[in-house]
């Protein structure tokens, strides 16, 4: 009995030890702090905003900054204000939407989010809430942004810039104007995606007709060896860009309707690291220089990585199965919970192993009418197989143009630029 009476103390002091020297050493990190390769070890028992840095480290995150040279300045979050119509909006039409698990189709949403309380319980969370992605992302009426794709060697570099044009004029769900809705429903919107510069890819691009049901949309391309437009088949929508690093599918990281994947499912709820509060990358003072893309790190391998801060954001995770003809296994993507944005995506082979990582950076935006907006001001496309990725960066950016029409997004727009 002595024998035990001296150890029982003994082995709980030492515990004691061991626990004090864990609160000891795990500790609040100050914002500004750069978690990387060098101090990941040191620091991820550690917090930043109550959560510890291990578990805000996705897999894929963990990995890049690990063998990737990835590093991540830690900001603290700042709540991100939507818009009064956007909320009205949800009040007034989420009561009348349905969703048909058997078709997977969705009816009746005119505008904001049209499942505004899906439970993580629910057997088709995960269906509703990239419904909620697709139908009431908070870009804006009329989105029309000048872009300049960065196409990088994570071996060699910086290989060529392309500057691009994204127009997308919403016929549904838009909170400025007069009507939710123009015309007479059956239309989503139009989509004009193309080349601008350098000549040699000038007109490279698509428009696009999305329909608001099953239909496959509609798309011409412009033929520059034939001078004239061509009628794409209706699995477009699952196509390489030219000479990008995405699919068609991978614009806003996930650009298809919901029911043309086979499933979607939800993973889970967790917090991450995202980039919410991003800044600009362009400076034209700097031109022909890395600095003239201070966002980016061009000066070290493997050269793709982002300049930008990073903060603690709870997301849902979710996992999507696409048809077959697809060129990935599936699809894993992050959206914030208080509003329907994705911050990362993750793509997968035919083997499933991972393949493409997509980042983008958000940044809360008044459209030029006033209404808040949500806008991804910069995105990496990286292919880890080839090692090589196409970053886009705004230049220019303008939500809610009064001066933009409908018939401004068109095949004959298309023509003009590519002519």
């Amino acid at each position: 009995m002595k024998i035990r009476l001296k150890t029982m103390p003994t082995a709980m002091l030492a515990l004691a030890c061991v626990l004090g020297a864990s609160a000891t050493f795990a500790a609040e990190l100050p914002e500004g702090t750069v978690v990387e390769k060098a101090n990941l070890d040191k620091i991820k028992n550690d917090t930043f905003e109550g959560h510890t840095i291990a578990s805000l480290l996705t897999e894929k995150l963990e990995w890049q900054i690990r063998n990737w040279n990835l590093k991540l300045p830690l900001s603290h979050a700042k709540p991100v204000p939507l818009d009064s119509r956007y909320i009205e909006s949800t009040k007034k039409y989420a009561s009348q939407v349905k969703y048909d698990a058997k078709t997977r189709e969705v009816t009746g949403w005119v505008a904001g989010v049209p499942f505004p309380n899906v439970a993580a319980s629910d057997p088709d969370a995960g269906e509703k809430l990239i419904w909620n992605f697709y139908y009431a992302s908070p870009e804006g009426d009329v989105a029309n942004n000048k872009a300049t794709y960065l196409l990088i060697s994570g071996e060699k570099g910086l290989e060529q810039t392309q500057d691009w044009l994204f127009m997308r004029y919403y016929l549904k769900g838009r909170l400025g104007g007069d009507a939710p809705v123009v015309g007479d429903g059956t239309t989503l919107t139009k989509t004009l995606f193309v080349a601008t510069a350098p000549e040699d890819i000038r007109g490279l691009g698509t428009f696009t007709v999305r329909y608001d049901n099953g239909k496959l949309e509609d798309s011409w391309a412009y033929i520059r060896s034939a001078r004239r437009t061509r009628r794409l088949s209706g699995g477009a929508w699952m196509d390489p860009i030219g000479g990008l690093d995405q699919l068609n599918d991978d614009i806003y990281i996930w650009n298809a309707r919901p029911s043309w994947y086979r499933q979607i499912k939800l993973i889970g709820r967790r917090w991450i690291l995202a980039s919410s509060d991003a800044k600009l990358g362009y400076n034209p003072s700097k031109k022909g220089t890395p600095e003239e893309w201070p966002t980016v790190d061009l000066k070290e391998a493997p050269y793709w990585n982002p300049v930008q801060k990073w903060q603690p954001r709870e997301v849902w995770v979710i996992e999507a199965t696409p048809p077959a003809e697809h060129p990935y296994s599936k699809k894993i993507v992050y959206m914030d919970v208080n509003y329907p944005r994705l911050y990362m995506g993750e793509a997968y082979d035919k083997k499933g192993e991972f393949w493409k990582f997509f980042n983008f950076h958000m940044r809360p935006t008044a459209a030029q009418d006033g209404i808040r907006y949500v806008s991804s001001v910069q995105g990496e496309t990286i292919d880890f197989k080839a090692k090589h990725a196409s970053i886009f960066l705004f230049r220019d950016y303008k939500l809610n143009e009064k001066s933009v029409k409908e018939g401004d997004v068109s095949l004959s727009a298309l023509e003009t630029i590519a002519r």
